[in-house]
């Protein structure tokens, strides 16, 4: 940040598991990343496509996206080269299921724009991009847990589009987690905790979920886990060789 004609995605998560985490959640990866990602940080990498390479069928397709996206990230971004979430696991988690689920698809944006009374801008906005959240559950030293990792639609002039997304992921994963099992829910919700309505819901006592980050649109929430509160990294800690990795802050949190 700001973009520039080079992409330093590998520094960038080289960069994020430096510290050694257990979990690592990515969204807007382009899709030829996706296989990258465990050989780059040496994790487990759960990996989900959203929004599909734009030229010919998967996954030649993402290797000529990669190709022409290379003249210039910067200005091209996800054009021709798709985008998919990831959630990288330490050695000391074991998979046990992996689950994803569409955020926006057109039977919901029907329903959801005819209740919300959109107009016509903000449907084709909401079409425009695949969304997903993923979701997987995890063993570690006997007990389990379940991690989902969204990347919700990013929608200024209407903050009802991501808040309805966020709902749907939470509903999701809610729905995977047994009774009493720790969950994690993760990522770029695209709302912000003072404005957002289904935030300050999920962290009510009926959800259970805690630990929203005070700025920013990126966030930890934690339910039935003992948790510290999130952290923002500093420009300086995700700083490399003088550049600023991201205009995104990777928010930590570290749970017993």
């Amino acid at each position: 940040m700001p973009p520039g004609r080079k992409a330093f995605l590998e520094e960038m998560v080289r960069l994020a598991i430096s510290d050694g985490p257990d979990v690592l959640c990515l969204q807007e990866l382009p899709v030829w990343a996706l296989g990258e990602l465990q050989g780059w940080s040496g994790m487990t990498a759960v990996t989900d496509v959203a929004q599909r390479p734009t030229l010919g069928p998967f996954p030649s397709a993402a290797r000529v996206g990669r190709v022409l996206t290379d003249l210039h990230h910067g200005l091209l971004r996800s054009a021709f080269s798709g985008q998919g979430n990831a959630i990288l696991l330490g050695s000391r988690l074991h998979v046990l299921t992996h689950r994803h689920v569409v955020l926006n698809p057109l039977s919901f944006r029907r329903y959801r724009g005819r209740r919300l009374g959109l107009g016509l801008v903000a449907r084709l906005v909401w079409g425009k991009e695949r969304r997903v959240c993923q979701a997987v559950r995890v063993r570690e030293a006997g007990r389990t847990l379940v991690i989902g990792n969204l990347h919700a639609t990013g929608y200024r002039a209407d903050k009802r589009l991501p808040d309805a997304e966020l709902l749907r992921a939470a509903s999701f994963v809610d729905g995977l987690a047994e009774p009493g099992e720790g969950v994690l829910l993760c990522g770029d919700f695209n709302v912000d905790v003072r404005t957002s309505r289904t935030l300050a819901e999920l962290c009510r006592s009926e959800w259970g979920f805690s630990g929203p980050t005070l700025t920013g649109v990126d966030h930890v929430l934690s339910r039935g886990l003992r948790a510290s509160d999130p952290e923002r990294w500093p420009a300086i800690r995700r700083t490399w060789n003088g550049r600023l990795l991201s205009d995104h802050a990777p928010v930590e949190r570290e749970i017993e």
